[in-house]
């Protein structure tokens, strides 16, 4: 494999520094943000005009064609700053939060009650369940019971009583507070829509990281008939933490005769954070492999890794079998 060892700078005079087309449009399908931009009228409208009873939006959401039920939850999510991911660890639902699975609260004085129908008994969610990862926002859903549960918490979790929810959690469930309110509403949202703008670019980086992903399996499966290719897999042997982890890599081809590689992919949009990991574990990852008889290559894209992490790529480079650019 000595031949097709590349340093940074044999690799950076034929890389690719801007994606290929491929790339960029289904960048461009996966992307949120522009997709929550494009409906935050609607968004506002619906709780502009939800404001008769704390459940009129549901009504508002099923006959909206501009609104589907996902998208009005992710608006409240980003708006709230609680992502699937985060609702998935805190299981708000559970009956040490709410006793019986109910949530009683105030709403324009009044209290109110809610059974959650679903996330009940500590039963987890996150996005896909939800419906409010890329690829569901780009279809559209109509409501679901666990949609419903959330977005009930999202708009009056902070107005809840006698309840166990963390408080920091509560205190970014405020929304329904502002429904029926248009300028209150409006000033709401452009306060907290920038502030929590973090979220959504976590969604962007772990949808284009999946794109990288699916770009590099596709050309291996092209070039490499009768390989096995594979993504977020795992080589028979392969370990980290002294033998307790099995080593998962971004991508893992088989040859023929049963020799595997295993194929790491490093994205520019990517964080520094991971591309540094990349970089530490570089050396310890290929010793391993060779000692079983197999090889790690490296997949690096773009002006943002070869210009700008120059010190991680180089390393990653140097501890490769055959370093790669899209």
């Amino acid at each position: 494999m000595s031949q097709y060892a590349r340093t940074l700078d044999e690799l950076s005079l034929k890389a690719v520094r801007y994606w290929p087309h491929a790339i960029t449009e289904a960048e461009a399908n996966l992307s949120i943000l522009p997709r929550l931009l494009e409906t935050q009228d609607q968004f506002i409208s619906v709780l502009t005009l939800g404001g008769d009873s704390p459940e009129v939006w549901e009504s508002l959401v099923d006959v909206s064609t501009d609104m589907p039920a996902n998208l009005f939850l992710k608006h409240l999510m980003v708006l709230s700053d609680i992502g699937g991911e985060g609702l998935g660890k805190i299981t708000p639902f559970d009956t040490l939060c709410f006793p019986n699975g109910v949530m009683r609260y105030i709403w324009r004085e009044r209290e109110y009650s809610y059974s959650f129908q679903t996330l009940v008994n500590g039963r987890k969610t996150g996005n896909s369940l939800l419906r409010v990862d890329a690829k569901g926002l780009l279809t559209g859903y109509r409501l679901t019971s666990a949609m419903k549960d959330v977005i009930m918490f999202l708009l009056y979790g902070d107005s809840a009583i006698g309840d166990n929810v963390p408080e920091d959690i509560k205190r970014k469930c405020v929304a329904g507070e502002y429904i029926g309110r248009p300028e209150e509403l409006g000033r709401f949202i452009k306060r907290n829509y920038i502030r929590v703008s973090r979220q959504l670019a976590g969604a962007m980086s772990n949808s284009l990281g999946q794109i990288t992903q699916d770009f590099v399996v596709q050309c291996l499966s092209e070039k490499l008939q009768g390989w096995e290719v594979t993504r977020n897999d795992s080589i028979p042997g392969i370990s980290i933490n002294q033998g307790a982890t099995e080593a998962s890599f971004d991508v893992v081809t088989k040859s023929p005769s049963g020799v595997y590689f295993g194929v790491e992919v490093s994205f520019q949009v990517t964080t520094n954070s991971v591309i540094e990991r990349k970089a530490r574990d570089a050396q310890g990852l290929r010793q391993r492999l060779h000692e079983s008889g197999h090889f790690i290559c490296y997949v690096v894209d773009g002006a943002g890794n070869i210009d700008v992490r120059k010190s991680a790529v180089r390393t990653i480079c140097q501890f490769s079998d055959c370093p790669m650019c899209l």
